[in-house]
């Protein structure tokens, strides 16, 4: 009955255009009709939330039957009708993904929210129903089995390699009997990151401190600008003065607000986001970590983090551990010297006061302003966000000769999103989006991805790279431009160093192109950028006065230099203090109850963490392990900075910056993706082997 009356309210609709046949849906679909826009950018002013569904479901369908049209081929395995074509299935699916998941990131809404909880454990299952298909992965095998026979070239080599231990990392060997429970695996960790994602963004949110005139003491004036917006956006807090719990908001406010009650309000707030209140992560995260490891065991691994290092160049929990403890020893001793200085700053302040947590920032800033006459306030007018883009681009042009147009012709998601197009001799070669400023549908913190990665196509033509980059930097105020610290300005320049690992790719293979490379590898190309954005002689030709275009005067930038070994107790503990927190997660070999607050307190006790310093990330919002893919691998950051110190130590010791010929090595790291092996790309580039002194020295901790 209710299925005649919607078919007679359908024919009654048609006649007024109401209700369109399902072809003609799929027609106006911008995923399935595919965009025709310049470069295939996505076509954002068309794209509407009612279109990912469909999209989505037609991806899949379309992914099936060209994995089928695989599995049944009545021909021989080959690389080209086996695992190129396997390659480029899912392109709709792809697209339609890209497009979604980086939106829900930085244009996040309740509509988008639903849709990934619908659509995430459907896409986990439609990747298990590839990967557990027993047929696709013989003709994978068969032609893996035949592979020095084959005559292959070196990327086709790399793919066929890769495309085997993929499915095998996958579960491709998992028993018949274990199958239907790894499927469940998969399900319940992929809709358990996502929930704890949602969770960190709407408890971010949901705090404001509000202030009134009279307690504004200690911040500058940009800061009580931006403070006043923000009230301003809200009915309830105009007229007042807010701060949230994004960086650029909280940072500076912990760093110069005299009123200890205020620093710990807000500081509390920070710190237990996540923890027993509403928007609680503490039992996702005993389940995710257990769950983790069942599935480790199933693939055949002790523990997750020996399955994630397995692919990894690591390798294993051991080396990551010693190369950690290598750093940990003599960061957390500079720590400790660090701490005993402040201590004795708030005794004299307050009487009998022990130095806690919120008070750290506060007081190192004080310290750095009288040890190197170091004010944030007179640096931030030389890194305006332009001038530090400009410089960003400018190190890129002198290494590798590329040039970068902003445009406000093409599609974008937006109004706050600059475009631009990225030459090489006049050619272009990617496309850039630059997302810099806060919002409540963005999630904190800074990153790049793509909306489609640089690839050969099907039909043999090179599709160039569309890529994204995101940060959360202070907005422009009144007449005054958004005006960097020095951090957010290494920041940027290190998500642009991610950005030209994607731009400057050129591989045939999607799967193999750009920054699809290990984890303990990918932070070198964005690592190494910070290197240049802090040398004096590189900072001369960028850091220039918003008001009067002068630049950086030799006093400041030597007051910088001299500042750069400065709080790096601090820095390094609290990352390390995260990495190994990470490692001792993933770590577990054993089916455990997992109380994220007390097994966090036992294994940073253990390390011998002092009380005044907490992890970089506390486990309830520690968002890299938990949900954006640095599970076991959160050590990264400390791996590959041993790799980018030395690197750019070979640029030092040439006595030249810019070097044509070491940057066209580095460019030949950035081009190759995951095509070769990557330790010998890099000892192609150093000619040895990395060393970690370069790394204690600049960070002051030898």
């Amino acid at each position: 009955m209710k299925k005649t009356m919607l078919m007679a309210v359908c024919a009654g609709l048609l006649l007024f255009g109401g209700c369109k046949s399902k072809d003609k849906v799929m027609e106006e679909n911008p995923f399935i009709a595919g965009f025709n826009t310049p470069y295939g950018i996505p076509d954002f002013g068309k794209i509407k939330t009612e279109h990912y569904m469909p999209a989505f479901e037609e991806g899949m369908r379309q992914q099936k039957a060209e994995i089928d049209e695989i599995v049944n081929n009545t021909e021989a395995p080959t690389f080209e009708n086996t695992i190129e074509a396997y390659e480029y299935s899912g392109e709709l699916l792809g697209r339609v993904s890209s497009v979604f998941f980086n939106l829900s990131e930085c244009e996040n809404s309740e509509e988008m929210e639903k849709i990934a909880d619908t659509i995430t454990p459907m896409l986990s299952a439609h990747g298990d129903d590839i990967a557990l298909n027993a047929k696709l992965f013989a003709r994978i095998k068969a032609v893996y089995d035949q592979k020095e026979s084959l005559n292959l070239d070196p990327e086709q080599m790399r793919l066929l390699e890769e495309t085997y231990k993929g499915f095998v990392r996958s579960g491709a060997n998992v028993p018949a009997e274990q199958q239907e429970r790894f499927r469940q695996l998969n399900e319940q960790i992929a809709s358990l990151t996502l929930r704890f994602a949602q969770n960190v963004l709407k408890a971010t949110n949901a705090y404001k401190l509000v202030l009134t005139a009279d307690q504004l003491e200690g911040l500058t004036e940009g800061q009580i600008a931006a403070a006043k917006e923000a009230a301003e956006a809200d009915p309830e807090t105009k007229g007042k003065y807010v701060i949230t719990l994004h960086m650029p908001s909280m940072e500076p406010f912990l760093q110069n607000c005299p009123n200890r009650e205020l620093r710990k309000e807000l500081w509390d707030a920070y710190s237990s986001r996540c923890n027993g209140d509403k928007f609680d992560n503490t039992k996702i995260i005993d389940t995710l970590v257990n769950l983790r490891l069942e599935r480790a065991n199933i693939l055949g691994f002790k523990s997750h983090a020996d399955y994630v290092l397995d692919d990894c160049l690591a390798k294993t929990p051991e080396a990551v551990y010693a190369c950690l403890m290598q750093i940990w020893n003599p960061a957390l001793k500079k720590a400790k010297a660090e701490c005993a200085e402040y201590q004795k700053m708030i005794a004299k302040d307050i009487e009998g006061a022990k130095l806690e947590p919120w008070d750290w920032r506060y007081y190192s800033e004080k310290l750095r302003k009288e040890k190197y006459d170091l004010d944030d306030e007179v640096v931030r007018p030389y890194f305006s966000l332009d001038n530090v883009l400009g410089g960003a681009f400018m190190v890129a042009n002198k290494l590798y000769n590329i040039e970068f147009a902003e445009t406000d012709t093409l599609p974008t998601y937006d109004k706050e999103a600059r475009v631009f197009e990225v030459k090489d001799g006049g050619k272009v070669i990617g496309i850039l989006y630059m997302d810099f400023f806060p919002r409540e549908s963005k999630r904190s913190g800074a990153w790049m991805t793509e909306f489609r990665g640089q690839r050969v196509n099907r039909q043999g033509e090179n599709e160039i790279p569309i890529i994204q980059v995101v940060c959360n930097f202070t907005k422009p105020s009144g007449d005054k431009p958004s005006l960097l610290n020095f951090d957010e300005s290494e920041t940027l320049f290190h998500e642009f160093g991610h950005a030209l690992h994607g731009l400057l790719s050129k591989c045939h293979y999607p799967s193999l192109a750009g920054t699809s490379v290990p984890r303990d590898f990918v932070e070198l190309p964005s690592q190494i950028m910070e290197n240049w954005c802090r040398n004096p002689q590189v900072m001369k030709t960028y850091a220039k006065h918003y008001k009067t275009g002068e630049a950086i005067p030799d006093e400041l930038i030597a007051k910088i230099a001299a500042a750069q070994t400065y709080g790096q107790g601090f820095i390094n503990t609290e990352l390390l203090a995260a990495s190994l927190l990470d490692m001792d997660y993933h770590s577990i070999t054993a089916k455990q109850a997992v109380d994220a607050n007390a097994f966090e307190a036992e294994h940073l006790n253990k390390i011998g963490l002092i009380p005044e310093i907490i992890s970089r990330y506390k486990s309830p919002y520690f968002q890299h392990i938990f949900t954006t893919g640095y599970d076991a691998g959160y050590y990264s950051y400390t791996w590959t900075a041993i790799l980018d110190a030395d690197a750019f130590e070979a640029f030092k010791e040439s006595g030249d910056l810019y070097n044509p010929e070491l940057a066209n090595k580095f460019r030949k790291i950035l081009e190759s993706g995951n095509t070769t092996d990557l330790m010998q790309l890099y000892r192609d580039f150093r000619g040895k082997d990395p060393d970690v002194k370069p790394l204690l020295r600049n960070r002051g901790l030898i």
